[in-house]
């Protein structure tokens, strides 16, 4: 267990951002899933201690519940979704500031920041001024001072933001080696579900403050209708589809010029699809699976959450 929350609301004067949350994360790459307003940053700038909850308990890794925020913060790095560099500090000052702020000693805060800026990459535009810097690069400088106090866990808001393609390709390979090479357990807070898709094993989904679902992506991901896209030659689609519907397939939809989206259950054979065609006259071209994603599952959460509301 890297953060446990059980019943936590967190309210700004009468706005509730976050209602009776309840979650328990694993150590590894965790997903904190959902759009803009959901609550995600409330909830990490509680876990830091800059926000108290109104009602709930936390916990983070091995420490109390009533644990010093300094102490919470000594053991997390945090990576904020804005800006904050110091106007006229270069990206090594900038690290290294953030080190001795950490409580680093002057020059392992140095040797240290040279390490980290190495790690993302910019260790040839270290002494640039962070004002000259990309947002690629200022993204950067911000992950290597989340990191540069060795933590044990990282908050990461956003860390993709305004990042271009490939930028956004490189950003997501650095978390991944956080996790996966150097053991660092890793909160990633995003409202894009591909790049929680692409990194992270667990996600935490929400919506309006709620969380609407909570597991492991391959669990969240698994138990739904399987979908098919298909493509015939030389059969037409008012012979096919009432074919493959008495057949077992679930629900067909014609698109035109042959091709076909079919949704089925966990029972169902391809071999189904061929003998359809083939009963029609008509030659398979393409037949590939389209398996569940992310964001299936949370588009179907938050239309069961505006049901049940």
């Amino acid at each position: 267990m890297s953060i446990e929350l059980s019943g936590v609301t967190i309210a700004y004067g009468t706005q509730v951002a976050v209602a009776d949350a309840s979650f328990v994360l694993p150590r590894g790459a965790v997903g904190l899933l959902g759009r803009n307003g959901a609550g995600k940053t409330s909830i990490l700038r509680a876990l830091l201690g800059l926000v108290r909850p109104a009602a709930g308990t936390m916990r983070i890794l091995d420490l109390p519940q009533d644990a010093d925020p300094r102490e919470v913060r000594r053991r997390v790095g945090y990576m904020p979704e804005r800006d904050c560099w110091i106007p006229g500090l270069n990206g090594f000052e900038t690290v290294a500031l953030a080190g001795q702020l950490s409580g680093l000693p002057e020059r392992q805060a140095f040797r240290r920041a040279h390490e980290v800026l190495w790690l993302v990459g910019l260790e040839e535009q270290r002494y640039r001024a962070v004002a000259g810097y990309s947002t690629g690069m200022r993204q950067k400088v911000k992950l290597a001072t989340a990191l540069v106090h060795d933590p044990d866990l990282l908050f990461l808001d956003e860390p993709t933001n305004g990042l271009d393609p490939g930028g956004r390709v490189e950003m997501l390979d650095l978390i991944g080696r956080m996790a996966n090479e150097l053991g660092k357990s890793v909160v990633l807070s995003s409202h894009i579900l591909q790049d929680v898709e692409r990194t992270c094993g667990h996600v935490v989904l929400m919506e309006r403050g709620k969380v609407l679902a909570s597991g492991a992506v391959g669990e969240l991901t698994r138990h739904a209708r399987r979908a098919f896209d298909l493509v015939v030659e030389g059969c037409p689609a008012e012979r096919l589809v009432p074919a493959l519907t008495a057949d077992g397939v679930l629900a067909v939809t014609d698109r035109g010029s042959g091709r076909l989206a079919l949704e089925v259950g966990e029972s169902f054979s391809p071999a189904v699809v061929f003998g359809a065609v083939q009963a029609c006259g008509g030659v398979v071209r393409r037949l590939v699976e389209q398996r569940r994603s992310l964001e299936d599952v949370f588009l179907g959460a938050v239309r069961a959450g505006a049901e049940v509301g």
